[in-house]
């Protein structure tokens, strides 16, 4: 009996806990999504920003995927990474993002895609095959926001239905990716919103970010991976003067030159 009652009250400890650190990450970082189209949202445009939509791995996401985990920081980081390449390049990009999945042929339309949390996906052999459709025909999908070794042997397991022929190699600090529009020589680890609290930049036993890709025959990067760090949660919090701005700057150089990479070469 006595078990059962510390049993019950470790239950509630945790409860409490989580209940805590929730609170005290929202009162850090309010909730400030707006999901309403922008008034321009549909207006022609050279480029489209493309997500994908893809199903979970059992218990993927957790409390910041209620949504599904392909849904993590959208959309806000989505228009906000929009507003900046706008800016900051001279491309004609159009302000709302746009959902493709590997269930239709929509991917197709879209040379560049962003995936996020992919450390959470299960991808059917057939969705596995039909990306790599899409890169072996010239499109470049950007994986990002996801941790550690347990996560990353759950990305590989789906990817490599598609892609076990392609070995996954460090990208070189020399890489073109890197240079083509921003200099990202000296490059350093960007946190999710989740570490904030704690001062670290880690999560899991991701300790050290790691640029990676899948390059085609002709050597031309079509999978960018960013493992062991977090572009997204720095886009959707670059407008929060609590946000570091550090994150902020490096997370949109690189999704901007990886656009530009992805259009370019």
């Amino acid at each position: 009996m006595s078990k059962r009652v510390a049993r019950i009250a470790l239950l509630f400890l945790l409860a409490g806990s989580l209940w805590a650190f929730q609170r005290g990450i929202r009162n850090l970082f309010p909730d400030s999504d707006d999901e309403t189209p922008p008034a321009d949202g549909n207006e022609k445009a050279e480029f489209m920003w493309a997500r994908l939509r893809y199903s979970n791995f059992q218990g993927g996401g957790g409390m910041w995927a209620r949504r599904g985990a392909w849904t993590v920081d959208f959309p806000k980081a989505d228009r906000q990474f929009l507003q900046g390449v706008r800016r900051l390049t001279r491309l004609q990009t159009r302000s709302m993002e746009h959902i493709v999945d590997l269930i239709s042929d929509d991917i197709f339309d879209y040379p560049f895609v962003y995936a996020v949390e992919v450390g959470h996906w299960n991808l059917p052999d057939a969705q596995a095959r039909k990306l790599r459709e899409f890169t072996d025909r010239g499109g470049f999908l950007m994986t990002d926001d996801f941790h550690g070794t347990f996560e990353w042997d759950i990305f590989t397991t789906s990817l490599n239905k598609g892609f076990g022929d392609r070995p996954i190699t460090d990208i070189e600090s020399e890489d073109p990716i890197f240079h083509v529009v921003f200099d990202l020589k000296d490059r350093f680890q960007v946190p999710g919103i989740v570490n904030y609290p704690f001062g670290q930049t880690h999560e899991y036993d991701g300790l050290e970010p790691k640029w990676r890709a899948v390059r085609d025959d002709k050597g031309r990067i079509v999978l960018g991976i960013c493992h062991n760090m977090d572009q997204g949660d720095a886009w959707e919090w670059a407008d929060n003067p609590r946000y570091p701005e550090k994150y902020a700057s490096q997370a949109y150089r690189t999704g901007i030159n990886y656009i530009v990479y992805a259009m370019t070469h």
